[in-house]
């Protein structure tokens, strides 16, 4: 009897129903190995925000832990809204997330990323605009900067943080799994996921990289994430299209 093919996500435990679902339709194993942790934070910058909710005309959401920390701290969110405001986000996820915590998605772009969101809004006025924008500091800057250009006022608040996961000891066992030939498939959806694992590889980066891109399938959600592992020289594919969904049926056409 084959044995069972073993997939490895590295994205929060939170965050792994929906791929650990689809793995095991494809009578496989999940391995849920989180390469870091999202903190969720009301920050002076949050709060500053919530002093100016009222007056904004676009908020943008670009993960589902911005949604949640807004209403883990600011449970009144929808209220403190006014009704002329519209609501943008990247991905379907975030999407219905937000529809789940009662907003309106105006905006979804065909390209999951910051620069398909710029790209949908090519067409739309933003100028003297207010804009807002709760994500965590270390998001690329090109969203917040773009929208600059295009005369709109942009507050940014952080409202979450992802961390290095406090115990690295399961990390680092499955940095021993992949160079011990055990796993058969990694997925990576941030890029932090992918420089996380090769902060706790140390000095055994190199054999890290050559084992991400000889022995198994390396599987990133999207060219952003791709370049991390550029970094790494692993090589790599992502779908076509920027979802768990789609990243895990391209692997089990593969592996």
């Amino acid at each position: 009897m084959e044995s069972k093919k073993v997939v490895a996500l590295t994205r929060p435990v939170s965050r792994c129903d929906e791929a650990k679902k689809l793995i095991e339709s494809y009578n496989a194993e999940a391995l849920i190995v989180p390469t870091l942790e999202i903190e969720l934070l009301n920050s002076p910058t949050l709060k500053s925000f919530m002093e100016e909710v009222s007056n904004m005309d676009w908020l943008i959401f670009t993960s589902v832990s911005s949604l949640d920390s807004i209403y883990k701290y600011y449970p009144d969110f929808n209220e403190k809204i006014n009704n002329k405001c519209k609501t943008a986000v990247i991905g379907h996820k975030t999407a219905e997330v937000a529809e789940k915590y009662g907003l309106q998605v105006d905006l979804i772009p065909r390209d999951y990323t910051a620069e398909g969101l710029l790209e949908s809004f090519e067409n739309i006025n933003i100028e003297e605009k207010i804009i807002g924008i709760p994500r965590t500091y270390s998001a690329r800057k090109i969203l917040p900067e773009e929208l600059k250009k295009r005369k709109a006022k942009v507050i940014l608040a952080e409202s979450y943080k992802s961390i290095l996961p406090h115990d690295t000891s399961k990390i680092k066992d499955l940095i021993t799994k992949i160079l011990n030939k055990e796993i058969d498939a990694i997925t990576f959806t941030s890029p932090l996921t992918v420089h996380n694992l090769f902060k706790v590889a140390e000095d055994k980066s190199e054999d890290l990289s050559l084992a991400l891109s000889d022995y198994l399938l390396c599987v990133s959600i999207g060219p952003i994430t791709a370049k991390a592992l550029d970094k790494y020289n692993v090589k790599y594919v992502y779908p076509d299209r920027y979802t768990v969904k789609d990243m895990i049926e391209l692997m089990f056409d593969m592996i």
